[in-house]
């Protein structure tokens, strides 16, 4: 079961990929869904296995490096972290496979489109169960080559191949660090094997290292270097640039690389050495002020953009700002718990976004659009949904696991607990208001596209709708269904809280099961029953334990903040547009440094990319024509023409040149031969 999960989108990516061409669009379609379906299903009856008949399990594959006291196994690691991780990842690409085929009916290259996306499936199934830091690096490598194929798919435009670049490129950045996180791994445990790691870590915490010549510790620097590589694949603020230029790639792509895969990694990361980062108070620091600082930036930059699917690009980006933030709170589970209700109402809104831009020829400005939800209603419905989700609504799934994460910086009683809550619920109001703002642009108002596109304008076919729904139920139920299992209470009620980083202890009286979200939960499983061995949280750190004690309006609280984004929203786009129009005249300065994305790409190119280009011109110019070149192959070819064509002034047909030319190298050879014989002596 286990092995078909895994390796069925390996085999549809190698089938399609050596017979494509052979079998058609229509096979090559048919073999890649149908295989991630097996794939999604298979998954869910592990994740039944694993959880509820208490069945983790190590899958060996046989032995993979060994190089005297370095020793690497291809194993299969399936605990409940993987499971809900495999699942999310195999539902989430089998709608959008299924979606595909009607997405991408068009285009003539759908085989290769279907290949490219199980092959990026492989590779995140391979990064969630590997079982040491190698095979995790190979599937993390893998994810990264397969979305820059998807990214610039449409390689005929110079924009899309430009974004695949970009984000290959800035990836490479963060996984620098993830590479020498690995190796001060290796040296501090002397293994890369995750159980090793993990069980050691306790018998490392005071140990130190040398880097750059200063003692550090040992384990903080793993966590911040792991932490650097997270920050690359999951585009938090300063390697977040390449994430909105991803758009440029087909919507399922958008779909599958921002809802539940690509970016969700550097989250399972973090998660995955939650038993290093607990001994790691500095790291999980930076982690929480990176992730607060993330979801806030990207809240302003996504109110003010105007191509449906940058803002909800932003949206992600901001949604991933809340889930490091509960990371650096210790609140593991809950961020974990987002990430599986985020997978579903993001990809949600991007395919809903995709069938909007299916009806009206490929439009994605929402300044070009208005009045279609006559047009189009089950898109516009679904958008409601994943709107309601994302905004965080009470019943939909972000309620949950939304306002948890917030709950739990809350409950950290730290400063940068305090600093990530406040700054999580600024986010929570700017993420309602360009919801709202995105809703009512798009489907309300009258119809700014040109009169015969919206003549034409039609709702996707079922191929498209079906996938669509699926999603909506995820993000309608899933929050409800397992909010208990990921962060409801413990079995036995928790009375003492404390964090290590400020030494605070907090006493919370025990609340009955029925307070706060623990009602709407129709299953029992306690938390610690279910994640098992898979997550570690240090008892004095355990914030989800401590969120379900706070005050009543730290509860209550996003949910009007929810409210007033939406209706502020409503208010300034639906009923007085000319307020929208004043609010960017008066604030033209913000507005500017939010639309232009608080400059970050135009820095990057003045300090990173003109210096690097200058300084590329200089090797190439100076130091490989002029130099190299200039006094190797093309200096020593230049030199045998030049020569070649002083001897041809010789070659005249007179015997008197020849005769000449004889006896200068008769002279020249005699000389030779008399200076080698040490002269007359």
């Amino acid at each position: 079961m286990a092995y078909l999960a895994v390796f069925l989108p390996l085999f549809s990516f190698v089938i399609i990929g050596l017979f494509g061409r052979q079998m058609g669009d229509k096979a090559a379609q048919f073999i890649s869904c149908t295989g991630l379906v097996i794939s999604a299903a298979l998954s869910c009856f592990l994740f039944y296995d694993v959880v509820w008949n208490d069945a983790p399990r190590l899958i060996s594959l046989g032995d993979w490096i060994a190089a005297g006291n370095f020793a690497v196994d291809w194993t299969l690691r399936i605990d409940t972290l993987t499971a809900v991780m495999m699942c999310v990842i195999n539902i989430v690409s089998a709608c959008v496979h299924i979606y595909s085929v009607g997405y991408m009916s068009h285009d003539s290259a759908k085989g290769r489109f279907m290949a490219y996306l199980s092959l990026f499936t492989f590779a995140m199934l391979m990064l969630v169960t590997s079982d040491n830091l190698l095979q995790l690096f190979f599937g993390w490598e893998g994810v990264g080559l397969a979305s820059y194929l998807l990214i610039g798919f449409w390689n005929t435009r110079e924009s899309a191949n430009k974004a695949a670049i970009k984000a290959f490129v800035v990836n490479r950045v963060g996984d620098f660090g993830l590479t020498l996180g690995i190796m001060t791994t290796f040296v501090v445990f002397g293994s890369i094997s995750f159980d090793v790691i993990f069980e050691n870590a306790p018998a490392q915490a005071a140990a130190t290292f040398n880097f750059l010549g200063y003692d550090t510790h040992a384990l903080t620097l793993i966590g911040l270097l792991l932490f650097i590589g997270a920050m690359g694949k999951s585009a938090q603020l300063g390697l977040h640039t390449w994430l909105p230029d991803a758009m440029e790639g087909p919507t399922p792509v958008s779909a599958l690389i921002h809802a539940a895969t690509m970016v969700t990694a550097g989250v399972f990361l973090v998660a995955r050495f939650s038993p290093l980062y607990e001994y790691a108070p500095i790291a999980l620091m930076v982690v929480c002020v990176v992730g607060a600082l993330t979801a806030i930036i990207a809240a302003t930059i996504g109110m003010t953009q105007f191509d449906i699917k940058r803002v909800i690009a932003y949206s992600t980006m901001s949604q991933l700002g809340y889930m490091f933030f509960a990371l650096g709170v210790s609140a593991y589970g809950a961020a974990i718990f987002h990430l599986m209700t985020h997978a579903f109402f993001k990809a949600l809104l991007f395919l809903g976004a995709g069938s909007v831009i299916h009806a009206i020829a490929d439009e994605q400005d929402m300044r070009n659009m208005g009045g279609l939800w006559k047009k189009i209603p089950f898109t516009y419905a679904f958008m409601w949904i994943g709107g309601l989700a994302l905004a965080g609504m009470p019943f939909f799934a972000g309620y949950f696991s939304k306002d948890m994460i917030l709950e739990a910086a809350y409950a950290d009683h730290t400063w940068f607990g305090e600093f990530a809550f406040w700054m999580g619920i600024g986010a929570a109001l700017l993420t309602a208001f360009y919801t709202w703002r995105l809703i009512i642009m798009t489907f309300h108002g009258k119809p700014r596209a040109p009169h015969d596109v919206m003549h034409h304008a039609h709702e996707s076919p079922a191929i498209m709708l079906v996938p669509l729904a699926i999603l909506a139920a995820g993000a309608i139920f899933a929050g409800w269904i397992f909010y208990q299992p990921f962060v409801g209470t413990n079995d036995a009620p928790q009375a003492v809280v404390s964090h290590a980083v400020s030494g605070d202890v907090v006493a919370h009286e025990a609340k009955a099961e029925g307070e706060a979200h623990e009602s709407h939960s129709v299953l029992s499983i306690g938390r610690d029953t279910f994640w098992g061995n898979s997550l570690y949280v240090s008892p004095e750190n355990d914030t989800v334990a401590a969120a379900h004690h706070v005050p009543y309006w730290v509860k209550k609280l996003p949910i009007a903040i929810g409210l007033i984004g939406i209706l502020l929203a409503t208010f300034v786009y639906g009923l007085v547009p000319a307020i929208a129009r004043l609010s960017t005249k008066i604030f033209m300065p913000l507005h500017r440094l939010f639309f232009k994305k608080w400059y970050f790409d135009e820095i990057y190119h003045a300090l990173i990319v003109v210096p690097v280009f200058k300084i590329g011109a200089l090797f190439w110019k100076g130091g490989d024509q002029a130099t190299i070149d200039g006094f190797g192959p093309d200096g020593v070819s230049s030199m045998s023409r030049k020569s070649g064509r002083l001897l041809s002034q010789f070659q005249v047909g007179y015997i008197f040149h020849y005769a000449f030319v004889m006896m200068v190298g008769v002279i020249g050879l005699v000389t030779w031969i008399f200076i080698r014989m040490g002269g007359l002596n």
